[in-house]
């Protein structure tokens, strides 16, 4: 057995020093178990081929011996070309590898040498990427290639790689017989060896199977281990609303909710009904309707006697939604308070009062609600709108207040894929369907020579007496992009649009300022409003038919059907046009997404196949796992029986008892999931 365990340092490994130590730990490899799970992010197919069958400008690998004496050229700072002849089955082929100077003194002549690079059929070169003296005992068809750091080479790693598994340094098998036979699955020791020295590419399909399933399975087990835990900590009284007195609210709504508002009402409803307290995300396309949800269920909770809170990122917005809800609450007299950092000091006092007494029983505000001690009677319910715009330690101020049920929403649709892995904690309700006689904002693609013609039917809009949004990517000029700025087009369309009234709106002005530009539109003071995307979470304004974006090629897809979110706020048909040029196909297939289909939830689906998920929901707030191969994306079926399994071993007695299933015990107990024990 060997004497190394899977947590002792690299330094244990031959080869390994205090300089390649320290480059290894800039890679997060500290430890043998480290450099196992530093998998190569590819592979080369470097099976020996006669030289006939070598295809031109690709990969080769070639075993021959050399001829003469090498020769060096010296170029540049520091360097230099090395070629020699290389004789290989009665053929005479010239070999090259660049800034490989110290092998001149080592390649004799007639010496047997292995070079794998790319092959110029024409000129009988091969350029070499990786040059080995001798013939290998055993030639894999495949060659690992590995991420390397500081003076690491690809050989390094794969020679100590080599030395952990001849010594059998491997991590504890996680996954029980029954599950690699059902799954057909190879055991760790195999998966790890194979992903480092494959020998066929069904091996390698195999082992990569098996890394990724167990990868989702321990992801998903702590995620729904830390739900269920989440749920025995807090459970609590049942929210008794008055359930005729909520139906009656709902039927009196100016509109007929839709039925995906129904049924994410009813799984709310559910959550209150239940001895647990409410943990919800609801995410629902632009226009969707999702206040309208909230305020049914503050109803509810209101109707329980307790209080319900909603925080949302901007003033404006606190605003106008503190203003709609005193419209719908009024009639059922229940007071509504507006508290935000433009309160003053004597209103604020009075909000706090009124909360404290309980005769406020909504308020709705900014960071501002967190902020120093806003006394609640008796807080019932946080809403925290477009949640991913405040920080955990802000979300969770707010429930910490008194210890509410908590409902979080966002206009930003997140495919299936990565809501049940970045919010697996969580319960998720979709509204994915738009209110009846919504219409469709038209939206077209035109190249920036066309915007005059684009200009001309701004006047056009603006004369009948509705408003545009113009965006841009940047608010002052760039010398790194060739991107138009807002304060540029700011300057020209006041000089074009000569008879409309034309607003600037950016991220560098103070907040009063941006309020006001906002408020300035709002009330119809401003006809075209300039914009960087800080108006991609704004007011509805319901006027507003245009949305103008420049470059639209900078933004992704998500980003795009934001800002277009921001127009068909009403019953007027609007429109939105993307201005753009791309060079790439991938900004060009975005365009042609963006014309083709308004379901955010599709667009989602699409930028996530382009960008991937940590662009998508932005990779420090994404709370997507750091996975080694697991792919929410590729893997979706995978994903999908993973946590199907993940579920059900859960609430098995046979998971919390035998002896197989400790590995996956202890991983969620050590991760701070739950005890280790079932829960009741």
């Amino acid at each position: 057995m060997s004497s190394l365990q899977p947590e002792a340092s690299v330094e244990a490994l031959k080869g390994v020093g205090p300089e390649t130590k320290q480059d290894l730990a800039r890679m997060g490899i500290f430890t043998c178990e480290d450099l196992l799970w530093h998998l190569p992010h590819r592979y080369e197919n470097v099976a020996i081929r006669p030289v006939e069958e070598l295809e031109h400008d690709a990969q080769a690998t070639i075993v021959g011996s050399v001829q003469g004496s090498p020769n060096v050229n010296y170029y540049g700072r520091k360097k230099n070309r090395l070629s020699f002849r290389l004789f290989v089955d009665g053929h005479l082929l010239q070999v090259v590898a660049f800034n490989r100077a110290f092998l001149q003194k080592k390649l004799q002549p007639d010496m047997t040498v292995t070079v794998t690079g790319k092959w110029n059929r024409h000129r009988a070169v091969l350029t070499a990427q990786r040059l080995d003296i001798g013939k290998p005992e055993e030639m894999r068809p495949y060659s690992p290639v590995y991420t390397i750091s500081g003076k690491l080479t690809v050989r390094q790693i794969e020679q100590w790689v080599k030395q952990v598994i001849q010594q059998e340094v491997f991590p504890q098998e996680m996954l029980p017989l029954s599950f690699r036979q059902q799954y057909k699955l190879p055991t760790i020791v195999e998966a790890l060896t194979t992903l480092h020295q494959p020998q066929t590419a069904n091996a390698l399909k195999h082992a990569r199977r098996r890394i990724v399933y167990e990868e989702f399975l321990r992801f998903q087990l702590r995620m729904q281990a830390y739900k269920q835990t989440l749920r025995k900590n807090e459970r609590t009284e049942p929210t008794k609303f008055n359930e005729q007195e909520t139906l009656r609210f709902v039927d009196g709504l100016p509109f007929s909710l839709t039925n995906a508002q129904h049924r994410s009402l009813e799984e709310i409803y559910e959550d209150l009904r239940a001895g647990y307290k409410m943990n919800r995300l609801l995410q629902g396309d632009v226009g969707s309707g999702k206040t309208v949800v909230a305020a049914c269920t503050m109803f509810a909770v209101v109707s329980a006697g307790k209080q319900a809170a909603l925080m949302v990122p901007t003033e404006i917005l606190a605003s106008q939604h503190a203003e709609s809800l005193s419209e719908l609450f009024q009639p059922y007299g229940i007071n509504v308070a507006l508290l935000t950092g433009s309160t003053k000091a004597s209103d604020r006092r009075k909000v706090h009062e009124g909360l404290e007494q309980g005769s406020i029983s909504v308020v709705v505000g900014t960071h501002a609600l967190i902020q120093g001690t806003v006394p609640f009677q008796e807080l019932g319910l946080a809403i925290i709108d477009e949640q991913h715009r405040f920080g955990v330690s802000q979300r969770r101020a707010l429930r910490q207040k008194g210890n509410p049920d908590s409902l979080f929403m966002t206009a930003t649709p997140i495919p299936r894929t990565l809501a049940i892995t970045a919010y697996g904690d969580m319960d998720v309700s979709r509204i994915d369907e738009q209110p009846r006689g919504r219409k469709t904002v038209k939206t077209y693609w035109s190249k920036p020579d066309m915007l005059d013609r684009v200009l001309d039917f701004v006047k056009k809009e603006t004369a009948a007496g509705r408003q545009a949004y113009v965006i841009c990517p940047l608010i002052e000029e760039s010398e790194q992009l060739d991107v138009q700025n807002a304060i540029d087009i700011y300057d020209q369309l006041q000089s074009i649009l000569i008879e409309t009234r034309v607003g600037l709106l950016h991220g560098r002005l103070q907040n009063e300022e941006k309020e006001e530009a906002m408020e300035a539109f709002t009330r119809g003071d401003i006809d075209v409003l300039v914009a960087t995307t800080v108006v991609e979470v704004g007011v509805n304004v319901s006027n507003a038919t245009v949305m103008i974006i420049y470059d639209a090629d900078r933004f992704g897809l998500s980003q795009l059907h934001q800002l277009r979110g921001r127009v068909g706020r009403g019953a007027l048909q609007s429109y939105c046009i993307l201005l753009s040029d791309p060079s790439s196909e991938t900004a060009k297939e975005r365009m042609r997404i963006m014309t083709e289909t308004s379901d955010g939830f599709i667009l989602a689906e699409e930028d996530l196949k382009l960008r991937g998920p940590g662009d998508l929901l932005g990779q420090k707030q994404s709370g997507m796992p750091d996975f080694h191969l697991a792919d929410p994306i590729h893997d979706y079926r995978a994903l999908e029986t993973a946590r199907h399994d993940a579920h059900a071993l859960l609430q098995s007695d046979t998971f919390w008892q035998d002896a197989d299933y400790q590995p996956l015990r202890d991983h969620i107990k050590e991760q701070g999931a739950m005890s280790g024990k079932k829960l009741d």
